[in-house]
């Protein structure tokens, strides 16, 4: 048990790690060199450094900026999700920064703005992804849109995450222009979209309904192949007027082939309904944790 629960936390922190490099990347290959403001606190790190080099030579570093403006919202952090989640929005947040002192600044799209907007949406929005697997945050906006989410369950962190970036991408327009803030929207709506399915995708499971006459049959090499559980429901048929015992069964995404071959084996009649089920915890799937 210990041996797993060593290898579970070096897990979470290489998904922090690549993921936040992948968001790095995003950054310092397409959106800082074509100057796209997509949101977050790098978002406003890239103003920052743009209005700083008035001043500074090069500006403000972004990844200074990443970290001394993430200090009050680890704060709020500490107060409303405790130490535990601290902890891992921490070392995602200091793996972000060393990503982007790490990573330079080349422009890899060759001022594509299209180019710049799809691929760096798919990046990011697969690094952003990543890290809320882990239940962590890399601090800024999509940090506050976690602390959000813990009041307002029922909108997804990454939806959240595109209005707080929406407005300020609506900032980024005084600064860079229109038509660099309409890619970066394209941008940011593409990052939401790819990292949502990363987090829902790791969920989802198949649900099946079954109605046949051979229900018991098809109950026992269900449960006998796929090792999975089969419920059974009582049920008339309005048509018939007869009572039926309808099968219920959820299997995971890769077995619901294998499912309706077993019950066209069975009885080739028979009636299926399947559909997808977004979240589901127990036995043989996603243990449920307080």
């Amino acid at each position: 048990m210990e041996n797993l629960t060593t290898k579970s936390k070096v897990t979470h922190y290489i998904l922090i790690i690549v993921g936040t490099f992948l968001m790095a990347a995003s950054i310092n290959l397409v959106y800082e060199p074509l100057e796209m403001v997509t949101g977050g606190i790098t978002g406003l790190a890239i103003v920052i450094k743009k209005v700083s080099s008035m001043w500074i030579e090069d500006g403000i570093p972004i990844w200074l900026s990443n970290i001394l403006l993430n200090v009050p919202l680890f704060i709020a952090a500490i107060l409303v999700r405790g130490k535990t989640f601290l902890k891992n929005t921490f070392f995602a947040t200091i793996s972000l920064s060393v990503a982007l002192y790490l990573i330079p600044t080349v422009d890899i799209v060759y001022q594509d703005y299209l180019l710049a907007s799809v691929f760096g949406g798919v990046i990011g929005g697969a690094g952003i992804g990543m890290v809320f697997i882990v239940h962590a945050s890399t601090g800024g906006t999509d940090l506050l849109a976690m602390l959000i989410h813990k009041y307002k369950p029922y909108y997804t962190v990454p939806q959240i995450l595109t209005v707080v970036d929406g407005v300020i991408v609506l900032a980024g327009v005084i600064s860079f222009g229109l038509t660099k803030a309409l890619y970066a929207i394209i941008a940011v709506y593409i990052a939401a979209k790819i990292s949502d399915s990363i987090m829902e995708g790791l969920k989802f499971a198949k649900m099946a309904y079954i109605i046949s006459d051979n229900y018991n049959e098809i109950a026992q090499h269900i449960m006998a192949e796929l090792d999975r559980g089969v419920t059974g429901v009582s049920a008339t048929g309005m048509y018939s007027n007869q009572d039926k015992k309808m099968l219920f069964c959820v299997v995971s995404k890769k077995e619901i082939v294998e499912l309706t071959e077993i019950v066209a084996k069975v009885d080739p009649k028979a009636f299926i309904i399947v559909s997808d089920a977004r979240e589901v915890m127990g036995e043989g799937f996603r243990e449920y944790r307080q």
